[in-house]
């Protein structure tokens, strides 16, 4: 009941701390009850993870549709390969490599 804004920021600092994610590499969250928090390096790239943030929950419905009660997680192994060619120290897909730069 009392500061609402303060104390939500406080829980998504709280539980990206808690589970170890880093806020660079995950710039948004969905709280219970809320629509989507996002950040970015403006409010550009804020809104545009609002959109991912929104069509990632989207996607997640649909699974959860035609698999209800299911056990619908992506093994951490394909999470971690997903995430590591795209963002790792030897990221690979979906990066404009300085070779796609040049054309």
């Amino acid at each position: 009941d009392e500061d609402y804004e303060k104390n939500t920021g406080k829980i998504i600092i709280d539980t990206f701390t808690d589970r170890g994610i880093d806020p660079v590499a995950v710039p948004g969250v969905i709280c219970h009850s809320h629509g989507p928090f996002t950040w970015g390096k403006d409010g550009a790239e804020a809104v545009h993870n609002a959109v991912v943030l929104e069509e990632i929950a989207k996607m997640n419905l649909f699974t959860e549709l035609l698999n209800p009660g299911g056990d619908n997680r992506t093994p951490q192994c394909m999470q971690d390969k997903h995430f590591m060619r795209k963002h790792g120290p030897n990221a690979y897909y979906g990066q404009a490599g300085s070779h796609e730069k040049e054309h």
